[in-house]
């Protein structure tokens, strides 16, 4: 498996940006995706995850009502659109795949260590 993020960029608070996570792989439809990211000095925070079937997602709750995760099975690729960005949102961000098959608990799913594989970040700055 490999995952590949883009869309990165930088854009003024207010602004919006789409992200995109490419992922090779047979089992990317079985499988949940999720976004994380991490600003300078500071730890990995999850920022999304939509499930294998992309019917359920969870939020962490500082991007609630501004940023959607969103995902096409078929072409194996989950967005992340952002909107209203904040300076604090500057950070890289990361998509990540788990191997869990068909199995979505979004509170076990907050944490990196649930996820596999991951892709390189792509760098979202966000001026004031």
């Amino acid at each position: 498996v490999q995952l590949q993020a883009s869309g990165g960029g930088l854009v003024q608070a207010g602004g919006s940006l789409r992200l995109t996570c490419a992922a090779s792989g047979r089992t990317f439809s079985a499988n949940n995706i999720a976004w994380f990211r991490q600003a300078p000095g500071k730890e990995r925070e999850f920022v999304a995850v939509i499930s294998y079937s992309g019917r359920s997602t969870d939020y962490v709750d500082s991007v609630k009502g501004r940023f959607t995760i969103s995902r096409d099975n078929a072409g194996n690729t989950v967005y992340l659109q952002m909107i209203s960005l904040k300076p604090e949102d500057t950070a890289v961000y990361y998509c990540a795949q788990d191997q869990t098959n068909y199995y979505f608990v979004p509170d076990k799913l907050r944490i990196p260590g649930a996820y596999e594989y991951w892709g390189r970040g792509t760098l979202v700055t966000v001026s004031s």
